[in-house]
């Protein structure tokens, strides 16, 4: 189906497809950085530790700052509209000596700040508080010993002052997002102490100066983590907790819940109380392995929520690692799916849903929930994709895999 014939079919159930495409080019996604290395970072030829764990050798991984900014902007190329980068403190560059993370500054993130402003990216930041030797018996900010978390607490100090340093340069305001995968492998005899020490670290965070309308700190948890099994000191209701009375962000991660949770339904109680929902992007297969996203019921589900409640009142950033296959492949793939859900999202008829639930249609409800799933939304994408400039179908996959052959296969 043409263009044209999707407009004039949308047209009959109240959707005006240019709109849509206009405010689908105006959602910013942030694309996480450590998808092109396997969350290795710049600090160490270590691997990444601490909780977190890649999985897979596929070859090309990106081992320097160039070859990662590179591998961002060739991705970004491929992707419709205008987005933001995610980055994480161990992603640093340093000159001559690596600088301890509770002595990180600015300088460390200057050459990142003039790659983003030549690009037109805007940036989003994330203090490290993994794969580190002062992660002590799986510990940072809630360890029982001051020095350790003296040290993380330093490290996030620093970490908000990089974030402002960011937002005022690029005069776009900086989400930072504390995750600790602090816990413990067996059970616990003590499980308010280091939630206690851990709201304590925080708050001595979070009294540094920062410009509050330029950095927006979110908070997030997490079900569990390897070698973390039994415990996590940063569970959903302690985040929760924490985040409302302290006036920052919780964040929801889609990987960091049971399985058989539907982590769309609790958008719309965060923007309720939040007024504004930090929101990872994944895709656990069995556990929090943070698969790359495909367009599932739940990508689908919590795109519709997005949609519902106003994009605007949203920062959407991916988080996802797969080291078993392309890494620029995987940005694309997961980027242009997340932008294909909302656009579905978006030409759905919502309010006329909404008025059928309020009247108790539910038979009507049911039926054109699934008619309207059928609707020509590719025609749109097309159409998007066209005005943007950027491949519509899957030939974007031989552009990457030419990219692959002449740079990433010859690292």
């Amino acid at each position: 189906m043409s263009y044209k014939e999707a407009q004039k079919k949308y047209a009959k159930i109240g959707i005006d497809t240019e709109k849509v495409i206009k405010s689908l080019a105006g959602i910013p996604i942030s694309m996480h950085c450590w998808q092109g290395d396997d969350v290795g970072g710049f600090e160490t030829t270590g691997g990444a530790s601490g909780g977190i764990q890649t999985t897979g050798n596929y070859p090309g991984k990106a081992t320097t700052p160039e070859q990662l900014m590179a591998d961002i902007e060739f991705a970004m190329k491929l992707i419709p509209g205008k987005h933001r980068v995610n980055l994480h403190a161990c992603y640093g560059i340093h000159k001559d000596k690596v600088v301890d993370r509770d002595k990180l500054g600015v300088e460390q993130f200057k050459p990142w700040v003039a790659w983003a402003k030549k690009n037109g990216f805007g940036l989003d930041f994330n203090p490290t508080f993994f794969s580190h030797a002062n992660v002590v018996d799986g510990l940072t900010l809630s360890s029982p010993d001051p020095k350790i978390r003296q040290f993380w607490i330093k490290h996030g100090i620093q970490c908000l002052k990089i974030a402002e340093y960011m937002a005022k340069e690029l005069k776009s305001p900086c989400a930072i997002n504390f995750w600790c995968p602090d816990g413990f492998k067996d059970e616990p005899s003590d499980r308010l102490g280091p939630r206690q020490r851990m709201a304590d670290s925080l708050d001595k965070i979070f009294k540094t100066k920062y410009d509050k309308k330029m950095v927006l700190p979110t908070f997030e948890s997490k079900l569990f983590g390897i070698g973390v099994e039994s415990y996590t000191v940063n569970s959903h209701e302690f985040v929760m907790g924490y985040a409302q009375s302290r006036k920052i962000l919780a964040l929801l991660d889609m990987g960091h819940f049971h399985l058989t949770e539907n982590v769309a339904d609790k958008i719309s109680s965060f923007l309720m109380f939040f007024g504004k929902v930090a929101f990872h992007i994944s895709r656990p297969v069995r556990w929090d392995s943070d698969h790359v996203i495909r367009q599932n019921d739940d990508l689908r589900a919590a795109a519709q929520e997005i949609v519902k409640m106003g994009p605007e009142n949203f920062l959407i950033a991916l988080d996802y690692f797969d080291a078993s296959i392309c890494r620029v492949a995987a940005w694309v793939l997961g980027m242009r799916n997340m932008q294909k859900e909302l656009l579905k999202a978006m030409l759905t008829p919502n309010a006329q849903l909404k008025a059928m639930q309020d009247a108790g249609e539910f038979t009507a409800q049911l039926v054109l929930q699934e008619e309207y799933k059928n609707y020509p939304a590719e025609a749109v994408w097309d159409e998007f994709c066209s005005r943007m400039k950027v491949p519509a179908g899957e030939e974007w996959l031989k552009i990457v895999q030419k990219y692959e052959k002449d740079v990433l296969l010859k690292r």
